[in-house]
């Protein structure tokens, strides 16, 4: 079947570049980072959204490069958000790149995996019930402030579903509702949040369930009603067995071929109206980009 989704290479899809770092908290990162020092590989994620800008083809719609900061921000947490002023500052300068243009869909390339709030909010401003949203992620995002890991990535899905801080939520033009989100490929979490799965009302999909056919993710969204999806894609959902690309390793996760498959299945039963690819972590160039620090003729970052 060929996709229902048109080219999306065309004037009024834009392309949100939002190389956010700031989300991911700083212990968790020297944790999972140990190769890399901890200041470069806390900004590993605004590395992967260059790459990641670098790599795909050039295209015709709009390009918006959101501004981030790079200095170190303040390590307390507010609210239950590590770095949240700076995380605040972020979401209102992507917010504010959205509004300069008038756009059908949205590619964003993180970033790690917040850079969908604001895209997502503006999708679900736009298109109301007529929007499903589809969360390809080996974790949930369903932190909250109350929740033992006070990295901000790991409540994006939370803050679209309107909860946890309530001044970034209200910052948003829209949020979700949870009977038109699933969560797919879903097979690690922190033992305190996955209760909000069921209290809130979210579908899940395993691995399993999707390995071989994608057809129940189909029904799933079919039974929406919506006839737009926006997919949210954190590249740790990726069977690291297969190849690490995100932050952690999350060994039993899809295939690459199966997560390839399974989005390309759902651009034949709904509208893709936008796509996030978030939290890659492109291990070799941080190497070589540590190696030629202070070289001669090498500006410093």
């Amino acid at each position: 079947m060929d996709p229902l989704t048109p080219d999306l290479n065309d004037s009024r899809t834009l392309r949100l570049v939002w190389p956010q770092w700031q989300g991911a908290g700083r212990g968790n990162v020297a944790e999972l980072l140990p190769e890399v020092p901890l200041a470069q590989a806390r900004r590993g994620y605004a590395v992967g959204a260059r790459v990641l800008q670098a790599i795909l083809p050039e295209h015709v719609g709009p390009t918006e490069i959101v501004p981030v900061d790079m200095s170190d921000p303040d390590e307390g947490s507010t609210n239950g958000v590590e770095s949240r002023a700076t995380v605040l500052d972020s979401l209102t300068a992507a917010q504010q790149a959205l509004t300069r243009h008038e756009f059908d869909r949205i590619l964003t390339l993180g970033g790690e995996c917040s850079v969908s709030v604001a895209p997502f909010a503006a999708l679900a401003d736009k298109y109301r019930e007529d929007l499903a949203v589809i969360w390809v992620d080996s974790h949930p995002d369903v932190g909250t402030p109350s929740s033992d890991y006070d990295g901000y990535h790991a409540m994006a899905l939370s803050v679209l579903l309107g909860h946890g801080d309530q001044q970034i939520i209200d910052t948003l033009p829209a949020t979700l509702s949870a009977e038109r989100v699933a969560l797919a490929g879903l097979h690690a979490w922190t033992e305190d949040d996955h209760p909000n799965i069921a209290d809130w009302g979210l579908t899940t999909f395993t691995p399993d369930d999707l390995r071989s056919t994608s057809e129940s993710l189909l029904i799933w969204l079919a039974s929406t009603g919506a006839t737009k999806v926006a997919v949210h894609f954190d590249v740790d959902a990726v069977d690291s067995d297969e190849v690490v690309l995100g932050l952690g390793k999350e060994p039993g996760g899809l295939t690459l071929e199966q997560v390839h498959r399974v989005i390309t299945d759902i651009s034949t039963a709904a509208d893709v109206v936008g796509l996030t690819i978030a939290e890659f972590i492109p291990r070799d160039v941080l190497v070589i980009q540590g190696l030629l620090e202070g070289m001669p003729l090498i500006p410093k970052t």
